[in-house]
């Protein structure tokens, strides 16, 4: 129903009129009409809280804050469904006979206890996660992934990535490496033609594990308007003799067909791993047929771009790193200061949070990896949400919840660093961890 329509029923009809359960019902199917009206949403939830049903009232409010964190009157209407959702508080009770539900109701008898609490929780809690069926959300440009076939029984899924650079949060340093060494020759065909620089490519990621290597991969492949495909190990590995090396040659093919194309070869050490270490023959010749793709000797790599991640680029082949082959190195280093506001926001914007003092957690949290922070905001959120079941009271994310996750989630980058910090000392080579070198110097980890 259109909102200037509920409007004039509120108008034309006063209360004695028009029952609340009507008018709660019109302004429902208003709002399934127009998601978006924060005002009416305000509206809908005042008279649910009126008509004794605060759960309802505290979800509509949760929704409210969800997209306007600042706004008043949600924040007082979160406050007043709280207080009247609370055990104890005047509320219209269940009918005679029927089983008692909501905040104050006991869990029944019968199953787990937890989950019988979850599930009163579920209309005030947003869900932890959703499937593609309950939540469809916009496809990027280009559709869904199309399924490639690569060979008789292979398909790949070769994506148009939406993702952009923009919507790396921070990380300037990376993004200005990026755009000088691989993204701005590419996007100039006539400066690229002037300095005969081929449409073809390789650059390795590398950096502590958790921090958005393979975010940076699909954003750089958004930011060329390039198809996206990834390669882990398991897409690779064959039982039989022979199939390992077939199925390696057909994801670059479906690559070559679909160029321009960025190919994304996740954990490279583990299919590229110095072939002197390595004790299996099958893996050898895995790792001189990745080198054989690379090169293209028989086939035509124009358009292919291939980025690799690793966190220990230290254990992969310097063949690999060969000029032609994956010959630019970017490290990838834990979140700066910008970077973790905005993943802390983004693993809070639909959880129902009050007094967060974000530049506070930002500070504090330092060397910590983008996982390290995502997994300090699901902690918060289980201490808010084992408080609310302890209690039985429905209670907000506060910053008392994040001071306590960050009393026991500790940044998982230190022994990464320790390790670096050797290579750095002992094996940096022709200056390959010449980057590496300059920032353990800037935080005093290496003299």
């Amino acid at each position: 129903m259109p909102r200037a329509l509920v409007t004039a029923a509120a108008a034309l009809y006063p209360a004695h009129a028009m029952s609340d359960d009507s008018l709660i019902t019109s302004l429902t199917g208003a709002i399934e009409a127009r998601p978006d009206d924060l005002t009416l949403r305000l509206h809908l939830g005042g008279l649910l809280v009126d008509a004794g049903r605060a759960v309802e009232a505290v979800a509509q409010a949760g929704l409210v804050l969800a997209r306007d964190p600042g706004n008043t009157a949600a924040q007082a209407l979160m406050q007043r469904a709280l207080a009247a959702a609370a055990p104890g508080a005047a509320v219209a009770g269940p009918e005679a006979g029927a089983p008692a539900t909501g905040p104050g109701a006991e869990p029944p008898d019968d199953g787990d206890p937890l989950a019988a609490y979850e599930q009163e929780l579920a209309p005030v809690v947003p869900p932890r996660y959703v499937s593609s069926e309950q939540a469809p959300g916009p496809l990027p440009a280009g559709g869904p992934p199309e399924p490639v076939r690569g060979g008789e029984d292979r398909a790949f899924d070769v994506e148009s990535s939406g993702v952009r650079l923009a919507d790396v949060g921070g990380m300037t340093e990376v993004k200005e490496r990026l755009e000088l060494a691989f993204l701005g020759p590419m996007r100039n065909p006539e400066l690229r033609k002037l300095y005969g620089k081929s449409l073809r490519g390789g650059l390795m990621l590398y950096g502590p594990p958790g921090c958005g290597k393979t975010f940076i991969a699909r954003a750089v492949a958004g930011e060329m308007g390039a198809r996206f495909m990834s390669l882990s190990i398991v897409d690779v590995l064959d039982m039989w003799l022979g199939n390992s090396e077939r199925n390696l040659h057909e994801l670059f093919q479906t690559a070559r067909r679909n160029a321009p194309c960025v190919l994304f070869l996740d954990e490279i050490d583990a299919l590229g791993q110095k072939r002197s270490h390595l004790h299996s023959q099958s893996m050898r010749t895995v790792a001189n047929q990745l080198l054989a793709e690379l090169d293209g000797v028989d086939t035509d790599n124009e358009g292919v771009f291939v980025l690799a991640a690793t966190n220990t680029p230290w254990q992969v082949d310097p063949a690999l790193r060969r000029p032609g082959r994956l010959d630019r190195m970017v490290l990838v280093l834990p979140p700066d200061a910008e970077a973790r506001r905005a993943i802390i926001e983004r693993n809070l914007r639909d959880r129902p949070i009050a007094g967060i003092d974000l530049p506070r957690i930002v500070a504090a949290t330092e060397d910590f990896s983008g996982a390290d922070l995502t997994h300090l905001c699901e902690s918060a959120a289980e201490y808010a949400m084992a408080d609310s079941v302890r209690s039985g009271k429905i209670r907000m994310i506060e910053q008392r919840d994040v001071l306590r996750a960050l009393k026991e989630v500790r940044p998982s980058t230190g022994p990464w660093f320790a390790t670096a910090r050797n290579v750095a000392m002992f094996a940096n080579e022709g200056g390959a961890y010449d980057d590496l070198v300059a920032y353990l110097k800037k935080r005093k980890l290496l003299r």
